[in-house]
């Protein structure tokens, strides 16, 4: 099959199982909304930076540095030392998630306090640290399986993950209404990790088949110390990106409610206005880039293998094809949403405040939708560096607009600041990329 077949192929699984995920979730946040109210969201958005800092710190960044080594190594026929990446991985994210979860569990009441400003995050911290290691194994074999470009198994255990997470947090919900208890959106963390168990446990299940059963792991401790070293390099700047990133995201999303109070709005109408963006508004925003996602996931091993042949034409084709299609389908959507943002605002969560969101995030999915596929080629051909300078500038422009923009001119101004990073990712990509083409 040729690399144009399995990307269009690939992408079409991962396209079908986000929107099919997406959609679960779109109506999971819904029912989040309904239960447990604007105020109860917001604080379960609240955890989310902590939760996307710890997993960025044991997992996020090996798992796209695996992808590219076993795309590598495939292309050279090197099947047993693709798979001894993986072992050396899994090793390895799965001992530093453990030391999280411990110090998490440590330092959770000081976070809540200090950090998130908000003491009702401690027990959803402590239980939220049980996810790590279990998030740890789902990451490791989908970076292993997206490396073969075989899409099957991070499709089925991503749809496993949310239908797991949606269903247990349901049946909570009904069975706590029927004996008469009280609950708090504490069962939507507990829901999170029973998603990530499953998942793992399906990954693992499917990784015992074919060439894993037949040849069981077998790692000596100089290869084990050369494949680190090797996933060392690509995944650190990776995961100082991602970490980096996710601390000041956790910034901006802590300072958002606090502005947000100093622009003239009460606690807890601030922290409404939160829950509404982050989790309402932008869900729905981000819900066709599910489509841009599958293609950026596919890209980066296909770029990484195009690399090592050292067959630029092809590369310029691809990445030329993937960039137009994002920029044609992020318009159509910008389109939609102007038309119909209000109106979906106001049915779907019956939040006139949402709407208007939505509306005024439309102008975001042009150059969102296209960044992901410029990043994740940027990581392809192994210029991890990049990235991570590209994302640290952008999240400044945010930052800069939280703690500026606010104060005067309310959320919107922090909608400016984010259309402003997202522009300046696309522009800098852009020029980027057509200097590397035509060097």
């Amino acid at each position: 099959m040729s690399r144009k077949h399995t990307i269009i192929k690939g992408t079409f699984i991962l396209t079908v199982t986000g929107f099919a995920t997406r959609f679960m979730g779109f109506f999971y946040r819904i029912f989040l909304s309904h239960t447990f109210g604007e105020e109860g969201v917001g604080l379960y958005q609240l955890i989310f930076p902590v939760y996307a800092l710890c997993f960025s710190l044991t997992a996020a960044g090996i798992e796209t540095a695996l992808s590219r080594c076993v795309a590598k190594r495939l292309t050279c026929g090197q099947k047993k030392e693709a798979r001894e990446l993986l072992y050396t991985s899994l090793i390895f994210t799965v001992a530093l998630s453990c030391i999280v979860t411990v110090l998490l569990q440590y330092y959770a009441p000081f976070l809540s306090e200090r950090f998130l400003k908000d003491e009702r995050c401690t027990e959803l911290l402590i239980l939220l640290s049980y996810a790590f290691p279990f998030a740890a194994v789902h990451s490791c074999i989908v970076g292993y399986y997206l490396g073969e470009k075989e899409t099957g198994v991070p499709a089925v255990s991503q749809l496993i993950e949310q239908s797991i997470r949606i269903l247990s947090v349901y049946l909570i919900y009904r069975f706590s209404l029927i004996r008469g208890n009280r609950i708090d959106i504490i069962v939507a963390v507990a829901g999170l990790i029973t998603g990530e168990i499953a998942s793992s446990l399906y990954c693992l299940k499917r990784l015992r088949r074919g060439p894993f059963l037949s040849s069981p792991p077998s790692l000596k401790l100089s290869s084990f110390f050369r494949y680190g070293k090797e996933l060392l390099f690509l995944s650190c700047p990776l995961t100082a990106n991602r970490v980096l990133l996710n601390l000041l995201q956790s910034i901006e999303s802590i300072s958002i409610p606090i502005r947000l109070q100093i622009y003239g709005m009460l606690r807890g109408d601030a922290l409404s206005t939160y829950g509404v963006l982050t989790g309402m508004a932008m869900p729905c925003i981000l819900f066709p880039s599910a489509i841009t996602n599958s293609v950026s996931t596919m890209l980066l091993p296909t770029v990484a293998e195009i690399q090592t042949l050292n067959n630029k034409k092809e590369m310029s084709s691809i990445i030329q094809k993937s960039v137009y299609c994002c920029i044609f389908l992020g318009s159509a959507c910008c389109v939609f949403l102007l038309a119909f943002g209000d109106w979906i605002g106001t049915f779907l969560f019956h939040s006139p405040l949402a709407g208007n969101f939505i509306t005024a995030m439309s102008w975001l999915c042009p150059f969102l939708y296209t960044n992901n596929t410029l990043i994740s080629i940027i990581n392809g051909i192994g210029k991890t560096y990049l990235s991570f300078a590209i994302n640290s500038v952008s999240l400044g422009i945010r930052i800069f607009s939280v703690f500026f923009l606010i104060p005067l001119y309310g959320i919107f101004g922090y909608l400016w600041g984010l259309l402003a990073s997202q522009i300046f990712i696309f522009l800098f990509c852009l020029g980027y990329m057509r200097r590397y083409i035509h060097r």
